[in-house]
């Protein structure tokens, strides 16, 4: 029997009105698996305004503003339960919160993570962006020509138990890459960041992006989509 996923599109939602939503999520195929009965995996979409947040092994020093400047300029933030370091989220910036059961799915944690980033990749193949891995560090990347240059276009952090999965990536459309002046992105100091626009030149319709993620993702991990 194949998988079902239910997507849920939020649109632009406040950052713990989202984690809440996960939650809830979250508890329900946890709780679903405990007393070994059928469920849907869940994948959450959505945009965010002006957010930072951190992993819960993140270093604090990697934002770099103050409390009054994160009020100053209407950024809120979160200490979080996800893997990973400080990142932003903002809009123009897709989020996705996969909550999959990796069990019933057939894929670890490592795999399961080198998936999503494949979707990543693909996706960004569509609109002729090259992208790749990048050894030792999760999310996907853009490089220069001469293989210089490194520019993180998407970033990626979970939590999983009983292998269920929560948080996910957040992949940069037309973002407003100034934001990522005021921390070092996912811990690093000298990593630069960019957007899909900011590849092309040009403005990109997040909802066409979107639409091919969702192929994408249906074909990787072999699911139906139940889009709500």
């Amino acid at each position: 029997m194949i998988n079902k996923v239910e997507v849920i599109k939020l649109g632009l939602t406040g950052y713990k009105e989202a984690w809440d939503c996960q939650e809830d999520l979250f508890n329900k195929l946890v709780e679903a698996k405990k007393a070994d009965s059928s469920q849907n995996c869940y994948l959450i979409l959505c945009e965010h305004p002006h957010v930072y947040t951190l992993g819960k092994s993140g270093n604090e020093d990697n934002l770099l503003i103050n409390s009054t400047q994160l009020k100053d300029k209407e950024i809120q933030f979160f200490r979080t339960n996800r893997g990973g370091d400080i990142t932003y989220h903002g809009p123009g910036q897709l989020v996705g919160y996969p909550i999959f059961d990796l069990t019933r799915l057939n894929v670890g944690l490592k795999e399961y993570i080198y998936l999503i980033e494949e979707i990543i990749i693909l996706t960004l193949k569509e609109f002729n962006i090259n992208s790749q891995r990048k050894d030792g560090a999760t999310g996907v990347w853009i490089y220069s020509e001469n293989g210089g240059i490194e520019k993180k276009v998407c970033a990626i952090g979970v939590k999983s138990s009983r292998y269920v999965t929560m948080h996910g990536f957040a992949l940069n459309i037309n973002t407003n890459l100034e934001y990522f002046n005021f921390i070092n992105p996912c811990g690093f100091t000298n990593n630069m960041v960019t957007s899909m626009a900011a590849e092309l030149g040009n403005k990109i319709d997040i909802n066409t992006v979107t639409h091919k993620i969702l192929e994408h993702l249906q074909k990787v991990f072999n699911v139906e989509l139940l889009i709500t």
